[in-house]
Parts: C-alpha cells; sequence; structure tokens
C-alpha cells in the first residue's frame, strides 16, 4: 500500500519514518473531527483491491473512520492498522515521541516499566521483554497478553500488545510504538509484521528527502 511514512516529530529536528506496506495503512489525522477522518478512510480506500476485499464498501469505510478516530487521541506522531487484502482490520498501531524538558532521557530499563503500566487493562502472566539494537538506536521491546474491561465494565475481552520503546542516538526525546490486536489465532504472523515495521524506523532530519 504506501511504500513509506514521515511521522513528523514535533521534537527537535528530526522526524521519525516507517516503511507502510503490505497491509499497514496511515491513519494519522490532522484534525480529530469526523470529516477529517472521512477524508483519510476514503482516500485509503483506494489502495484495496475491489476482488480481492471481502469487506463491503461501508464496512471498510466505516471500520476506517472508526480506527482513526480512536487511535488519533493525544495526537500521535503516526496512527496505522494493519488490514488483510480482504479488508479486515487486525492491529491498531500508534507512534507517540516523549520529552521532558530539563530532564535526562531514562534508559531503556527505567522505561520498561511503564511499557506494561496500562490504565485500563491488566497484564496476565510473565510479559516477554527484550533489548535490543536496532537501526534507529537502543530499544525495548515488550510483548504480552492484556485484560480490560468490555464497553460498560460487561464482562472482559483480551488483546495481545507489543510496545516497544526506541531510543535514537544524539536526541533527547524517546519513541513509543504501541500495537494491540484480538486476533489471537493470527499471533504469530501479526507479531512478524509488527516487528518488520518496527525494523525500517529511522530518524531523518526534517525537509530530508530521503524516503
Amino acid at each position: 500500500m504506501l511504500d513509506a511514512y514521515g511521522a513528523e516529530n514535533p521534537i527537535g529536528d528530526y522526524e521519525t519514518r516507517f516503511d507502510l506496506r503490505d497491509g499497514w495503512v496511515d491513519l494519522t489525522l490532522e484534525h480529530r473531527i469526523q470529516a477529517d477522518a472521512l477524508g483519510v478512510a476514503s482516500a485509503v480506500m483506494k489502495h484495496f483491491n475491489p476482488l480481492e476485499r471481502t469487506v463491503s464498501d461501508r464496512d471498510l469505510l466505516n471500520d476506517l473512520i472508526d480506527r482513526a478516530l480512536f487511535l488519533n487521541s493525544d495526537e500521535p506522531d503516526l496512527a496505522a492498522g494493519y488490514y488483510t487484502p480482504g479488508g479486515v482490520g487486525l492491529v491498531d498501531l500508534r507512534v507517540d515521541s516523549h520529552a521532558d524538558e530539563g530532564e535526562s532521557r531514562p534508559s531503556p530499563a527505567e522505561i520498561t516499566p511503564l511499557l506494561l503500566d496500562w490504565s485500563n487493562a491488566k497484564v496476565l502472566g510473565e510479559p516477554d521483554v527484550r533489548y535490543l539494537d536496532l537501526e534507529a538506536g537502543p530499544a525495548v521491546r515488550v510483548q504480552a497478553m492484556l485484560k480490560s474491561k468490555r464497553f460498560l465494565g460487561f464482562g472482559s475481552q483480551l488483546n495481545e500488545f507489543i510496545k516497544y520503546a526506541v531510543f535514537p542516538p544524539g536526541v533527547e526525546y524517546f519513541v513509543v510504538i504501541t500495537a494491540t490486536w484480538r486476533s489471537m489465532a493470527e499471533s504469530d504472523s501479526l507479531v512478524r509484521v509488527t516487528d518488520e515495521l518496527v525494523a525500517s524506523m529511522r530518524q531523518v532530519p526534517v525537509n530530508s528527502q530521503q524516503g
């Protein structure tokens, strides 16, 4: 679908870029309003092959709109979804930059507990925690299951998530990538495509022509 995306970073003179392809779609909104979500969703729909789609125009459009509005709370650097060729949305993904003016940047080990802290859900079991060296910089990756309450508090639902905190060299901020999904039957493939997306992350100067 999209070959590359520059997640505009409001901190410093660099921006975060990813390769969005093989099912990933950009759902970032300039303004979190219905009209903008409709415009983005309508543009994204053009990337789907009608001959492969199993989801109706109306259902896909509504799903893209709802997902865009949901993911764009708190103005992320990037909001994206992962979809099958048939138009079924499987993964929600956000990219957020963090920096505290006047404070030193935390280390990967210091940030790990925060990656496992969810205000509306509980981590189940022992999380998989890994410390990595990515092209974009040192990183910590956590993966686990989540149990969260359903709407209005009736019952609960299980989700799986991966969070990365990436620490690009030479800057004061760090970047958090959060991916969540409910389709446990496809978990292995969703882990793979998420890890591949994060592996494509790079920091480039603002206004750079690099892809």
